[in-house]
């Protein structure tokens, strides 16, 4: 169970926490799930973890158990540090091929003599649960179904559980990374409900970057650097996600700094933001796979 967080801050800022949206979206993945048994199918998400870092294996525990908690199979690879590309890929090859396995994800970071990206591009899109494939981009990008990536995918499903108006309103995107600000442009300005936004995409190589943000009437830091939005570059009154974060140890430094709570109308916490919404939407991609993989 997510624990619920406070509804404001100390500044008065409505808080946005990840966790009731993680929760409603987790719902329904289980009772897709327990219609999928019914039928026979149990939804199943296998996980591959290269080498022996705590930390991703820290996530993979975690994955499990939420798996385990929504009633999915989680076949798991755990293989060791000095595996070759060619072994990684013939993983991969055998949960493709095994029509059991209804979404695969391969745990970053992934040793350094390894490339990550290749190793995605084999994985079956349709079994993307990451919704990071090659093709999957291009699905988001021409508008067709497909896996969408999940941190982009929770903060739209954010901002539509606290109905915060999106359509025709402004938003800025501070970061224009391939996982985050990129996709995440896309979604927002496609023409649904939850979306349907003018969005501007920015990042730190515009020397004058905050004249955008000021702006904004829904400004998402995704920058990937500490501390980077103040106060001063939010518009009084705006709703402000911090997507970006970076690690100090096992300290997470978020891209929002704290102050920024005493300007904006409504902002997500430091910790438990964006996060538990992105790990439900791994889940959520991988029983529309399961959905659609199934006779």
């Amino acid at each position: 169970m997510i624990e619920p967080a406070d509804t404001t801050t100390s500044a008065g800022a409505r808080l946005l926490p990840g966790a009731p949206v993680a929760e409603a979206v987790l719902a329904e993945t289980a009772a897709a799930a327990a219609r999928l048994r019914e039928r026979g199918v149990t939804p199943s998400l296998a996980t591959i973890l290269v080498g022996d870092d705590d930390a991703s294996a820290g996530y993979i525990r975690i994955k499990q158990r939420q798996a385990a908690d929504l009633g999915f199979a989680s076949p798991h690879e755990h293989l060791a540090a000095t595996t070759t590309q060619d072994e990684l890929h013939r993983v991969i090859a055998r949960f493709n091929a095994d029509p059991a396995v209804h979404g695969i994800l391969v745990q970053y970071p992934i040793p350094g003599h390894l490339d990550y990206d290749a190793a995605l591009q084999t994985i079956d899109p349709d079994k993307d649960v990451d919704g990071m494939h090659p093709l999957n981009m291009g699905r988001l990008a021409v508008g067709v179904p497909g896996p969408l990536p999940c941190t982009p995918a929770g903060i739209e499903a954010l901002l539509a559980h606290y109905e915060i108006p999106v359509a025709g309103r402004e938003v800025v995107i501070l970061g224009r990374g391939a996982t985050l600000g990129r996709p995440l442009a896309m979604l927002l300005s496609q023409k649904r409900p939850t979306a349907n936004a003018a969005v501007t995409v920015v990042h730190t190589g515009v020397p004058d970057w905050p004249r955008y943000t000021r702006r904004a009437d829904i400004l998402v830091a995704a920058a990937g650097v500490p501390g980077i939005i103040q106060p001063e570059h939010v518009r009084p009154g705006s709703v402000v996600i911090g997507a970006g974060v970076r690690y100090a140890g096992r300290r997470l430094l978020p891209d929002v700094d704290e102050a920024c709570a005493e300007v904006a109308g409504a902002i997500t916490p430091r910790v438990g933001g964006v996060g538990p919404t992105t790990v439900a939407m791994l889940f959520r991609n991988a029983i529309h796979a399961a959905t659609r993989l199934t006779p």
